[in-house]
This record gives structure tokens, C-alpha cells and sequence, in this order.
């Protein structure tokens, strides 16, 4: 029941995005398209009270309870800015909006760049291991948490690739071909 509500939790994320769209471009209701764009944490609060039911009805934690905690925790992190890319994307291709801001190819502004992808990234780790470890708690050393486990490890991973990457673009800074000037993106 878990796996799907996390697959019905993501449609739906979906769904209220091109909604949320759809009402603030084609009805030009842009207040309401934002309401319904913040129905999307709701989607979340569901999830995890349902998970935290289904643990504390005595479900054996498996690899869904670590899916839903995984999946809250990338919508917390990457949540906001997927909606913003999307929103700059449909404005600009169907509506007439600016070109969507590119990220920097170079320098510094690129280190940057990667330095606040990998930031979003932790966040989301970070949230998923403390959710992983709330469950972990929460069904007590008695129970079954190798697969909770696994998962953090997972996040863990997730956090060092980003570090590497990250460092990688400060360490190593890509640098511009010869005669090429790169425009530093404008609101950043």
C-alpha cells in the first residue's frame, strides 16, 4: 500500500503542477494556480502519516516505509525549485515569458552553481535521514531496520556524490574558451 501511495503521491504532484499552471497562464488566475501550488506539502503530510500508521500497526519496515521517507524528504529539497524550473519553462514556451535563466558554463559562477544543486540535493538527504531515523526509532531496536538502514546509507551517498561534485567544480573550475565572455545570470 505504501509503494503505491508514493506512486499516487507523485502523479499527483504532477497533476497540481500542470494545474497550478494551467490556472495562472490559460485562466489567468495566477492567486489561485498559487493556492493550489501550495496543496503540494499536503501530498507529503499524507504520506507520512499514513507510513507512521502503517509502522505503528505493526508493519515489518521494508524498503517502502525508506521509499516514502525518501521521497519526502527529495520533495522538501527539490520540491520548490522543480516547480520554479517548470514554471519558467511553460511561461516561456507557451506564454511568451523571458528565456529561462541558463546556469553558468564557467568560473567561479559555475562552482556557484553547483555549490547550491548540491545544497538542494543535501537538504533532501539530510530530511530523508532524520525521517529514517525517526521510523528506525519509532519501531524500536525490536524490530526489523536493516532496510530503514540501507536507505540512510543510501542518503549518505547521495550527500558525499554531491560534496564531490560540488568540490570537483571549485577545485577544478572549467574555464572559458579564448574570446568567449559569459554573462553572469541576471537575479541570482
Amino acid at each position: 500500500m505504501i509503494a503505491l501511495l508514493v506512486v499516487a503521491c507523485e502523479v499527483a504532484f504532477w497533476v497540481l503542477l500542470a494545474a497550478g499552471l494551467a490556472l495562472r497562464y490559460v485562466a489567468r488566475r495566477p492567486r489561485l494556480g498559487a493556492a493550489v501550488l501550495l496543496c503540494e506539502p499536503l501530498l507529503e503530510a499524507v504520506l507520512l502519516v499514513v507510513t507512521a500508521i502503517d509502522l505503528k500497526n505493526g508493519a515489518e519496515p521494508d524498503w517502502k516505509h525508506g521509499l516514502a521517507a525518501v521521497y519526502i524528504g527529495f520533495t522538501v529539497g527539490l520540491g520548490r525549485h522543480t516547480i520554479r524550473w517548470v514554471d519558467a519553462r511553460v511561461a516561456h514556451r507557451w506564454f511568451g515569458g523571458p528565456p529561462p535563466v541558463r546556469p553558468p558554463k564557467y568560473g567561479t559562477a559555475r562552482a556557484v552553481h553547483e555549490w547550491r544543486t548540491a545544497a538542494r540535493w543535501i537538504l533532501a538527504a539530510v530530511v530523508a535521514l532524520g525521517l529514517l531515523q525517526a521510523a528506525i526509532r519509532y519501531v524500536g531496536p525490536s524490530g526489523e531496520i536493516s532496510s530503514l538502514q540501507g536507505w540512510q546509507q543510501k542518503m549518505v551517498l547521495v550527500i558525499g556524490i554531491n560534496l564531490i561534485i560540488a568540490a570537483g567544480y571549485t577545485l577544478f573550475p572549467k574555464r572559458a574558451p579564448d574570446g568567449s565572455v559569459e554573462r553572469e545570470p541576471a537575479g541570482k
